[in-house]
C-alpha cells in the first residue's frame, strides 16, 4: 500500500497535467471537508453560529450581495449606505447564465468560481514554468491553492474568477500576444475593481521593456470592461460613475487609512481589549486583559528560542517545536487577531517579497504587484486587505519562487497554511468576518 501511495504521489508531482488539478482537487476537498463535516462540531466563536450540513455554510456576507445581483438586478442611491452596485458584473452574470440552465444560485456560483479557480492554476504554471522552471512552477501553483485566503476560491466570491483573468492577462503580456492580452484583461476590469490597476501596470511594463507602440493601445484597451459598466451605469443610473460612488458604503474616503493600520498593527502585540482602552496612559494595573500580554510575550519568546537553537535542535524537533508553537497561537487567538495578523502579512510582507525578487520576475509581474498593493494602501481602509492581497497573483509567483528554493522551509510554511485554512473555513462556516 505504501508503495502504491509513493507511485501515486509520483506521477501527480511529474505529471504537468495532472499536478495543477490534483492541488485544485484535494485543495477544494479540504475546504469543503473542514466546512461541512468539522466546522458544525466545533464551538461557535464568539460572535459565530454553529453551521448545519448544508449548503448555506457558503452562503455568507458578500454572497448576499451577488444573489441580489442575480435574482433582482443593481439597486443603488447616492446615500453613503452599502449598495450592490459597487460589484462589478461578470461574476454574477456568469452565475446568471448558469442558472439560466436550470442549476441554482448555490450550485452555479460554487460552479464558476471553482472552475475559474481551475484554469488560473494551469495559466499560473505553465506561465512561471515559462519564466522559472518547473519546480518554481510547482510551488506558485502548491502557494496559490492552500494559501490561506484560497478559502475564497472554494465559495461564491470573485476570487477564482479574477485570478484566472488576470493571470491569463499578464501570461499573455510576457507572450507578446496583444490581442489575447485586451481580452483577458477586459474580462478582467469587468469582474473587480482592483482589476483596474492592469492598465496602468501594462503600460508602464510596455515602457519600461521599449515595447511597440500596439502594446499601450492594449493596455488602453483592458479598459474596455470597466467602460462598459461605466455605459451601463449611465443608461440605468444615470451616473456614468455611479459604480466608483457606491464604492463609498464600504470604504467611505479614498486615501492611506494610517488611523485604521495603526490599531490593526498595534492590536497585535497588545490584544484588541488592550488597544482599545487605552492601556498607554493607563499603569499596569489599567491593563484590562494581562493575559493576552503574557501569552504574546511567551510566543515571541518560544519563537526566538526556537530560532537561536536551530542548529542545536534535530529536523524532528524543530518541526514539532513550529507547529506546537502555531498550534498554540491559532487555537488561542480570537479571528480579529487572525484577521490582523493576515492583512499585514499578506500586504507588508508581499511588498518585501516583490521588491526581493524584483530583478528575477518579470517587469509585468512586479509592477502589476507594486500598482495592486499600492491601491490597496490607497483604498481608504483595512478591511479585507488579506483577500484583496491574495488576488494580486505577483505575490503568490514570488512566494512560489522562493519556497522554491528552501523546500524545507516551504513545507513548514504549506504546514502552517493547512492550519490557517482550517482556522478561516471554520470562521467562515460559522458567518464570523474572516480575512
Amino acid at each position: 500500500m505504501a508503495k502504491v501511495h509513493v507511485v501515486v504521489t509520483k506521477i501527480l508531482w511529474k505529471n504537468e497535467f495532472l499536478f495543477p488539478v490534483a492541488i485544485w482537487f484535494f485543495s477544494r476537498i479540504f475546504i469543503w471537508t473542514v466546512m461541512l463535516l468539522v466546522a458544525p462540531y466545533v464551538s461557535a466563536q464568539l460572535g459565530g453560529t454553529l453551521p448545519s450540513f448544508t449548503s448555506a455554510v457558503f452562503h455568507a456576507w458578500d454572497i448576499v450581495h451577488y444573489k441580489s445581483i442575480v435574482t433582482s438586478g443593481y439597486e443603488f442611491i447616492d446615500d453613503g449606505n452599502q449598495h450592490n452596485l459597487a460589484f462589478f458584473p461578470l461574476f454574477p452574470l456568469s452565475i446568471w447564465v448558469l442558472m439560466r440552465l436550470g442549476l441554482p444560485f448555490e450550485v452555479a456560483g460554487t460552479l464558476v468560481n471553482n472552475v475559474a479557480f481551475l484554469a488560473a492554476l494551469y495559466y499560473l504554471y505553465y506561465w512561471v514554468k515559462e519564466h522559472h522552471g518547473i519546480n518554481a512552477a510547482q510551488w506558485t501553483a502548491i502557494v496559490l491553492a492552500w494559501c490561506p485566503m484560497s478559502l475564497f476560491t472554494g465559495v461564491i466570491y470573485t476570487e477564482g474568477l479574477y485570478l484566472f483573468l488576470s493571470t491569463a492577462t499578464l501570461r499573455a503580456f510576457d507572450q507578446q500576444q496583444y490581442g489575447w492580452t485586451a481580452f483577458w484583461g477586459a474580462l478582467a476590469t469587468a469582474t473587480r475593481p482592483t482589476g483596474m490597476v492592469l492598465i496602468p501596470a501594462l503600460a508602464i511594463a510596455a515602457w519600461k521593456q521599449r515595447r511597440p507602440p500596439v502594446a499601450y493601445v492594449t493596455a488602453l484597451a483592458t479598459a474596455t470592461g470597466v467602460l462598459l459598466f461605466s455605459l451601463y451605469c449611465a443608461m440605468d443610473f444615470g451616473h456614468p460613475l455611479a459604480f466608483i460612488h457606491a464604492q463609498r458604503g464600504w470604504r467611505p474616503s479614498l486615501g492611506f487609512d494610517w488611523q485604521g493600520w495603526l490599531n490593526m498593527v498595534m492590536q497585535i502585540p497588545l490584544g484588541t481589549t488592550n488597544w482599545q482602552y487605552g492601556w498607554v496612559a493607563d499603569s499596569f494595573g489599567g491593563i484590562k486583559d494581562p493575559l493576552y500580554l503574557l501569552l504574546f510575550s511567551s510566543v515571541i519568546t518560544s519563537g526566538y528560542a526556537l530560532w537561536h537553537f536551530r542548529k542545536h535542535l534535530n529536523s524532528t524537533r524543530l518541526v514539532y517545536g513550529f507547529y506546537g508553537l502555531m498550534g498554540f497561537l491559532l487555537i488561542l487567538a480570537d479571528q480579529q487577531l487572525i484577521n490582523n495578523l493576515l492583512n499585514t502579512l499578506m500586504v507588508l510582507g508581499g511588498g518585501y517579497l516583490l521588491w526581493r525578487l524584483r530583478r528575477e520576475l518579470t517587469p509585468v509581474t512586479t509592477i502589476y504587484g507594486f500598482c495592486g498593493l499600492g491601491l490597496l494602501l490607497a483604498s481608504g481602509g483595512t478591511i479585507s486587505l488579506s483577500r484583496l492581497a491574495y488576488g494580486i497573483v505577483s505575490l503568490c509567483v514570488a512566494l512560489g519562487i522562493l519556497l522554491s528554493r528552501r523546500p524545507q522551509q516551504g513545507c513548514l510554511i504549506l504546514g502552517l497554511f493547512v492550519i490557517l485554512l482550517t482556522k478561516l473555513s471554520v470562521g467562515f462556516a460559522q458567518e464570523l468576518w474572516v480575512g
